[in-house]
């Protein structure tokens, strides 16, 4: 093996432990919402978003050179599992075009560039690090129910980060499964591999459904996932590609999916995280290989949906926990660092982490969101009463 094969093994390994981590994690809002659906629709909707979302990050992430990162919308998951309960299948896969039909016209009118271009850079580091925190939270939390195997990832883990810091991670894994298979605790059975096959659903559109589920499905996906999800790629360094060309294709994929239950494809937020720092490749111009690994292995996983939902639901829930905020730990610490580093910005970014890490939700959009508000809100107040103070004109942005 050469030495430039040898050098993209951890950005393999971060697109493959990123997607891992959303099948684990997020994939649980999609059984809660889709508990009323028969388990071939069920089937079907993991298929759908799985392949969209391997396709997507593939294509992008190699068209651009950027690790970018696809997933379902996990907002729109929690959005819908009080919904689809009381709604016909077919009429809510009719809202799920609206929606992203919606989302398509926000992302090709180069609105959302426009808006990100203009949020002070303290702010959506701290955003970043609100949102992730509370994955280190969990980690933390998870103490108790295995400690053993808990802190002997942690161990390993931060000792990895002095010897072998490209590897942490990697050695996390091993031992989390290690420990494991030597508790015995793995539960439940998995089965054969068997392929699923896509069950297509004929659109019924209805008014009241595009009122009801399909304009708050535009709106958390633009602001709970494409939002902090650009936040993500631009505190990493990435300023390309601009939102409009990530923002249109995914809701192409989405809208051309939504017949086979894909409700909506968005950028990543936490997981892309994974991907996007110096753990998975020190230079940057490499890390696109972390996207497109995740890409192949959203594929494998969906094609063989119902075998890998099996697997996923004998994992322990504290190993996925530990693995996911020690794989994050490195990025809440340097976005942490980039939130507080200006002084006069420190008030807002500590009031957009707070709030971001609080997992409020008001008037059905998330802490994220809110977050962005209320930190922004403190921003242009200070940025206002020196303005006035210095008699000079204040230029908001970065």
């Amino acid at each position: 093996m050469t030495v430039r094969q040898t050098t993209l093994i951890p950005a393999v390994i971060a697109g493959i432990i990123a997607t891992t981590i959303s099948y684990a994690g997020p994939l649980v809002i999609v059984f809660q919402a889709a508990r009323s659906l028969e388990p071939s629709l069920v089937a079907s909707w993991i298929w759908a978003i799985s392949i969209g979302s391997g396709v997507l990050g593939i294509v992008l992430s190699w068209r651009w050179r950027v690790p970018v990162v696809i997933a379902w919308s996990a907002p729109g998951s929690a959005l819908l599992v009080t919904m689809l309960p009381h709604t016909d299948f077919a009429t809510a896969v009719g809202a799920y075009i609206v929606a992203n039909l919606a989302v398509l016209a926000v992302g090709a009118s180069g609105a959302f560039d426009r808006l990100m271009k203009r949020l002070p850079s303290a702010i959506t580091a701290a955003m970043l690090a609100g949102i992730l925190f509370r994955f280190v939270i969990d980690m933390v939390g998870a103490v108790p129910s295995s400690p053993l195997m808990v802190i002997a990832m942690i161990l390993v883990f931060f000792a990895g980060r002095v010897t072998t810091p490209r590897y942490a991670v990697v050695a996390v894994l091993v031992t989390g499964i290690a420990v494991t298979l030597v508790g015995d605790g793995f539960t439940g059975a998995i089965g054969p591999p068997r392929l699923t096959l896509p069950v297509w659903t004929t659109p019924r559109f209805d008014w009241a459904a595009a009122a009801n589920i399909a304009l708050p499905l535009a709106i958390v996906s633009l602001t709970g996932q494409f939002l902090p999800g650009v936040a993500v790629m631009r505190s990493a360094g990435y300023e390309k590609p601009d939102a409009r060309p990530i923002i249109s294709a995914s809701a192409i994929g989405s809208i051309l999916l939504a017949p086979f239950g894909c409700h909506g494809l968005n950028l990543a937020a936490f997981t892309a995280a994974i991907c996007l720092g110096p753990d998975a490749h020190p230079d940057p111009a490499r890390r696109y290989v972390a996207g497109i690994a995740g890409g192949v292995t959203y594929l494998v996983f969906g094609a063989f949906a119902a075998t890998v939902l099996a697997l996923f639901a004998a994992l322990p829930a504290t190993l996925v926990a530990a693995l996911a905020g020690l794989a994050l730990f490195p990025v809440v610490s340097s976005a942490l660092s980039a939130a507080l580093l200006t002084e006069s910005e420190r008030d807002g970014a500590l009031v957009t982490f707070a709030v971001s890490a609080s997992g409020m939700t008001l008037a059905g959009l998330g802490s994220a969101f809110w977050g962005l508000v209320f930190g922004l809100g403190i921003h242009f107040l200070q940025a206002f009463i020196k303005t006035g103070a210095n008699g000079t004109r204040h230029t908001l942005g970065r």
